[in-house]
């Protein structure tokens, strides 16, 4: 803690704006948003990478939170403040931190997978900044941030390094997907053992049903597409325009208007990120593959 009194006592109103700001890059709906237009507009192989570390260090980081159960700074030590705007995106437990954890497997991924000295430096610059920024604002401890990082570039790092060859292999798709699938069913299943034992509190059950939800719909819809969709990214700068805007409104939309259909129980919340995911790599490629041309 006594690296974020030194934090709190430097706090200002430019560096806060300055850190919310870095923190954005962070959220939830930037690297979900960033993802899909990597995916449909520039590079279909690289979005799947950045995919394949986000969701699978994610789901590790659900598991680790609802293992911990760290409570949040200002919990652990109630005479500390964190900055109140940064208060209502820090959901579920603190450790390890979510936000470190998605931006470090976008940014850290498209680090390694670059050639450009300066994208590698942007995006190094961008994940340390954002760790940081979680630091600054008061929703996270040191080691919150640099348990996500560590393990984000980890398996960022297998991806790129390791699995390179194995995850392009057509012939692996099925075993790919059928363990991504697995590693998310037993999510679910932990957190509901967890919840139905009294131990998990449900708004921190909520975090994880959507990530593993997330992650079984990312399962299912990486092995439909590599196998009989397999679109194009190209298409005229209009059309990637219009690709883009529309495929993310309609994202946006079912993210939000399947909460006020489905309801909010753990199931509903994980059956929403589940059709999101599918919309974003299936149904979504299906349409402008047909209507779009390059």
């Amino acid at each position: 803690m006594s690296f974020l009194y030194f934090l709190e006592g430097i706090r200002n109103p430019i560096f806060n704006a300055l850190f919310q700001f870095f923190t954005f890059f962070g959220e939830e709906l930037f690297v979900i948003a960033a993802i899909c237009l990597l995916y449909w507009c520039v590079d279909k192989i690289l979005a799947y990478k950045v995919a394949f570390s986000y969701f699978a260090a994610g789901l590790m980081v659900q598991a680790l939170k609802i293992t911990f159960r760290v409570p949040r700074p200002w919990v652990i030590d109630p005479n500390f403040r964190p900055v109140e705007s940064a208060v209502g995106t820090a959901t579920g437990y603190s450790f390890p931190s979510g936000h470190t954890q998605g931006s470090t497997s976008l940014f850290g991924t498209i680090a390694l997978a670059s050639k450009k000295k300066w994208v590698r430096i942007v995006c190094v610059i961008m994940f340390l900044m954002i760790g940081l920024s979680r630091m600054y604002l008061g929703v996270h401890t040191p080691k919150d941030v640099i348990t996500a990082m560590v393990l984000a570039l980890v398996v960022a790092w297998l991806v790129n390094k390791v699995l390179d060859s194995y995850l392009l292999d057509r012939r692996n798709d099925l075993k790919i997907s059928a363990a991504m699938f697995l590693i998310a069913v037993l999510i679910i299943a932990y957190a509901l053992f967890l919840y139905g034992s009294g131990i998990l509190e449900f708004r921190y059950a909520e975090d994880c049903c959507k990530a593993a939800g997330a992650g079984l719909g990312f399962s299912i819809g990486w092995y439909i597409e590599r196998r009989f969709i397999n679109f194009d990214t190209r298409a005229s700068l209009p059309a990637q325009i219009l690709k883009a805007v529309i495929g993310l409104a309609v994202a946006i939309t079912l993210q939000n208007g399947l909460k006020l259909v489905l309801g909010t129980t753990l199931f509903a919340h994980c059956i929403r990120y589940f059709i999101l995911v599918i919309w974003v790599i299936v149904l979504y490629p299906m349409i402008f593959k047909r209507f779009i041309k390059k």
